[in-house]
């Protein structure tokens, strides 16, 4: 699978780049492979087989959406896990179904950086933060920060859970659009 992978990051590559043909061959190449993937998963989590075409319709099109956020710096294949992984939990609370995901199926996706040095981080997540406004700034740095909950933060706040959750969605998209564009900006 490997030399398959390494294959299909390099299409993805070419494709970002704007060859057509090299998206083609990625999308024709991977869809097996995504196929495979989505039927392990909704075996795993006892579902339909008729859920898993589903699945693989809704990641072939997360994909095309999502492809210009892929690090051709990493691997392809734990992004393309996540992806499938995500649609499936997003298929079955759809219908109703709470999903819980193994560790192990997370642990994939998760590359530690050893070397990192926790304060930089922590001075560059501040840094970002500076640029959110107030309750956004409050409610990021208490959840994702300091590890408090929805409902923690909420009643600390004195607002409604729902609108902590609002609230921390709109300042995550604020905070990846403000990193894109720093990213971009040190190219």
């Amino acid at each position: 699978m490997a030399r398959d992978e390494q294959q299909w990051a390099e299409w993805m590559r070419l494709s970002l780049a704007g060859d057509t043909q090299a998206y083609q061959r990625f999308l024709t190449g991977v869809t097996p492979h995504l196929r495979a993937l989505a039927r392990r998963r909704v075996a795993t989590f006892s579902g339909s087989t008729a859920d898993i075409e589903d699945v693989v319709q809704e990641v072939l099109l997360a994909i095309h959406l999502k492809r210009h956020t892929w690090d051709a710096a990493r691997p392809l294949g734990p992004w393309l896990s996540a992806i499938v992984r995500n649609k499936l939990i997003d298929a079955f609370r759809r219908r109703g179904r709470h999903v819980n995901v193994p560790i192990d199926d997370v642990m994939d996706t998760l590359e530690a950086d050893e070397a990192a040095d926790e304060t930089v981080s922590r001075m560059d997540a501040e840094h970002m933060l500076a640029r959110l406004k107030d309750p956004q700034r409050d409610i990021v740095r208490s959840i994702s920060l300091n590890g408090a909950g929805i409902r923690e933060t909420a009643q600390r706040l004195m607002m409604s859970e729902g609108a902590v959750r609002v609230s921390l969605h709109r300042a995550l998209k604020t905070l990846a659009a403000l990193y894109r564009s720093e990213a971009h900006e040190n190219r």
